[in-house]
This record gives structure tokens, sequence and C-alpha cells, in this order.
């Protein structure tokens, strides 16, 4: 007869409890409102999970700089040098405050975003995903002798954001344009 660890066993047992877990909670969405669509439970059951992380410590802006993005390839900043993370800024014609105050407007129409921080030369918003709860921490940084809005976009967890953040500043940019 073959041993199996402890361990194993341990890791074996919080897997079955979390896949139980999950069962349950399928199930008493289902009796709760039986005529909801799979899709509308699938939404309630995964937000359940939330996948925030913490809240960076080295956000704002130091020395004229955002901060730098990680190795990882779920950031980008008009800051950076590589091509992996680099973004354009965003440009304008206006005064710095009317581009403030466009930029607010834009991302008080966007859902998932929430302004966190303002300052003249300033903002810093979050966006969560709808289902799991991603939190991704994004900046924007008007020097002050040019007519530019330096931008940052990161995810707080995982290796991969799928495009998410690029996309985000590209959809940004087209709407702040307009």
């Amino acid at each position: 007869m073959k041993m199996i660890p402890f361990a194993f066993k341990a890791m074996n047992f919080k897997f079955i409890q979390s896949i139980l877990l999950v069962t349950s909670i399928c199930v008493g969405v289902f009796l709760v409102n039986p005529t909801a669509t799979l899709a509308s439970n699938s939404v309630q059951i995964a937000s359940i999970f939330s996948f925030s992380g913490e809240q960076p410590k080295n956000l704002g802006v130091k020395n004229g700089q955002l901060a730098k993005c990680p190795q990882t390839p779920n950031c980008v900043s008009s800051q950076s040098k590589d091509v992996t993370h680099k973004v354009d800024p965003l440009t304008y014609d206006s005064s710095r405050k009317e581009a403030l105050n466009r930029l607010k407007t834009i991302l008080k129409e966007i859902n998932n975003a929430e302004i966190i921080e303002v300052k003249p030369q300033y903002l810093y918003s979050q966006f969560t995903s709808r289902i799991m709860g991603f939190v991704d921490d994004v900046e924007f940084y008007f020097p002050l002798q040019e007519k530019l809005i330096h931008v940052r976009s990161a995810s707080r967890v995982g290796q991969s954001d799928l495009g998410v953040n690029r996309r985000r500043i590209e959809r940004i940019r087209q709407q702040f344009k307009t």
C-alpha cells in the first residue's frame, strides 16, 4: 500500500472544501432566484471572490516621474523606456485645468472607474473588474511646462492583464480627443 504524504492530504482536503463551498453557493443562488440566468448567477458567485490586492505604496509623482512599471507585462506608462510598457502620453491644447476637468468627466462616465485623488497636476483613479474584482491603479500626471498628460495604468495582481491596461488608456485617449 502506497502512503500519501500528509501535506498532500491537507491540500486535497482544502481543495474539496473550496469546491463544496462554491457548489453550495451556486445551489443557494439558484434556489433564491430560480428564474435568473446562468450568466447573472455567475457574476453573483464570482463577486464573492475579490482579487483587489493591496494599494501600492509607490503611487504619485516623485521628481516629475510616476512609478516605474514592474517587470510583468500588466502595466503601461508613458514614461517607460521599454516597448513592452511604453504608451504615448495624452496631449491637450486647452488650459491644464480644462484638461483635468475633461479627464474627470471621462472617468466619471466609466462604470468601473472611481476617482480617488485629484490635485492640480495629478489624478489617481482605480478601475475594478466586474466579475473577479481585480483592481488596476491608473494615474495621470500633468507636468507644468508641457501640454501633455503622462499616464500609468497597472494591475495590482497577476502577471498578464491580456492587454486591458493598454486598451483602457487608448480608449481614454480616444474619448479625450473628441
